[in-house]
């Protein structure tokens, strides 16, 4: 069955925004819609002409309804409107096991009040200490808390404010900042915080990005993304709305809405500091396809892959150290030269450094230790491990020569903390990234052509070579497959 999600919200009758703009957000992204309105508008493109408050206790009976009989896995909340209303959904998402995520609309963007006099006590005393993640722009975070923000240094500031008021997360959206070539949105639950970035797009058809973004990380969180990948997703959704829109009205018109994001353009990057994400690194490509990419754990194995064509190799000896190891890595490279095989290191980028080996790669833990200035000085290529959402937009920050994608199987080589990825899976997180996009992961012969079909530049390879008892016969069965 699909995750139920609750917008609660004003309508739209140009159905670019408000309940009409949430519902199109969650069928879009899989997961069935429940609506509770809390007022009836009168707009289009050009504005708003007419707003009409439901009664608190009509909306306290649609509330009630959904409750009995279509439990949500998460609820999205937008324009409330009155006290009233922000009490009654107050009572009752206190009882609910659902994720909350919160919206303030206060105001339309073409300046129209969306909010009685007595609302805004009423969010912060009864509303606010039952959010899970408040997403305001800076205007609405503005009344919020009373402090203004224009540029990034001003975002983390007003969201410690914001969370002080009683929300669990906060992400602040920086589409009013004075940025005018970026967008940046900073996330954080008051201890971990992080940046997303995309660049802004000069289109008019903005209408309803605000209700599309939270009602799309609802969606995400009722599917079970952790709420780092749900962020991701819903900036990427917004982003490929805007893309695809335009062409509705004679005013401001609403974004498209194409369903799940799959095109790069559409990707944003996630850092820890806005600075970061301004001024991201660029690595040299791979030059040649990536193909079949063994990962060998002693330089040995150089002799016998390159007389079988085999190109591209990775050093992983995880039970070597020292001396012993910086051993193995300049043999390693030693003989890749001579091959003519493009030779990379795994984790170690001080070795790949020293010895001039052609790349290295990186586990999304290795990278906020590693010197990636020094990286791209050498011009050595750089392989990025990403495994999910969250993942691909840290490895997009740094624009790598290659994403190693996965675990896409169980594997033996490696314990992982997440469920394998898929075929499906996979091949929704490759169309992110127009870097090549290496497979990882209990790939074999047999299972790896349904990776190829989904868009692997190459899969890499370990045990299905290790243990193969004729490895030029299997070398062969490789190379007919990608």
């Amino acid at each position: 069955m699909k995750p139920i999600v609750w917008t609660v919200a004003g309508t739209d009758p140009g159905g670019g925004a408000g309940i009409q703009g949430d519902l199109a957000t969650l069928n879009g992204l899989g997961v069935h819609g429940g609506s509770v309105i809390t007022a009836v508008i009168a707009q289009n493109t050009l504005g708003v002409q007419r707003v009409e408050f439901a009664p608190a206790d009509l909306v306290a009976a649609q509330l009630d309804s959904l409750r009995e009989d279509l439990p949500p896995a998460a609820i999205k909340i937008g324009m409330l409107g009155t006290a009233g209303a922000a009490r009654a959904v107050a009572r009752v998402i206190r009882d609910l096991d659902a994720f909350v995520v919160y919206d303030p609309v206060m105001g339309s963007s073409s300046g129209h009040g969306l909010m009685a006099p007595d609302l805004l006590p009423a969010v912060i005393e009864d509303v606010l200490p039952l959010v899970d993640l408040l997403t305001p722009n800076l205007p609405e975070a503005q009344r919020l808390t009373g402090r203004a923000a224009r540029a990034a240094e001003d975002l983390p500031h007003v969201a410690g404010a914001l969370l002080a008021l009683g929300a669990r997360t906060v992400l602040l959206k920086g589409g009013h900042s004075d940025n005018r070539e970026y967008c940046q949105d900073f996330w954080t639950d008051g201890k971990v915080s992080w940046w997303i970035t995309s660049p802004r797009q000069a289109v008019r058809h903005t209408h309803g990005t605000g209700c599309t973004f939270s009602s799309a990380a609802a969606a995400c969180l009722a599917r079970g993304y952790a709420i780092e990948d749900a962020l991701v997703l819903a900036k990427a959704y917004v982003n490929q709305g805007l893309r695809l829109g335009g062409g509705i009205g004679r005013g401001r018109g609403p974004l498209a809405h194409e369903g799940w994001p799959n095109h790069p353009d559409d990707a944003p990057w996630m850092t820890a500091h806005a600075a970061a994400g301004l001024s991201r690194p660029a690595f040299p490509p791979c030059e040649k396809p990536v193909g079949l990419y063994p990962i060998v754990d002693r330089a040995a194995w150089i002799g016998k892959l390159a007389p079988l064509g085999v190109n591209l190799v990775q050093l992983r000896a995880k039970d070597l150290s020292g001396e012993a190891l910086d051993r193995e890595a300049r043999e390693a490279i030693r003989l890749a030269r001579a091959a003519g095989v493009r030779l990379v290191i795994n984790d170690r980028a001080d070795l790949a450094l020293r010895h001039g080996a052609w790349g290295i790669h990186l586990g999304q833990d290795d990278l906020p230790g590693a010197d990636l200035a020094a990286i791209e000085k050498a011009g050595l290529r750089l392989g990025v491990s990403a495994s999910s959402y969250a993942d691909m937009a840290r490895a997009l920050a740094l624009r790598p020569s290659y994403i190693g994608l996965g675990a896409v199987y169980a594997t033996a080589t490696k314990a992982i903390g997440y469920a394998p990825l898929g075929v499906e899976s996979f091949g929704r997180l490759r169309s992110w990234s127009s870097a090549p996009v290496v497979a990882i992961g209990g790939i074999t012969v047999e299972n790896a052509r349904p990776l190829r079909d989904a868009g692997a530049d190459g899969v890499a390879v370990i045990s299905d070579l290790r243990d193969a008892a004729d490895l030029a016969a299997r070398v062969r069965a490789w190379q007919a497959v990608i």
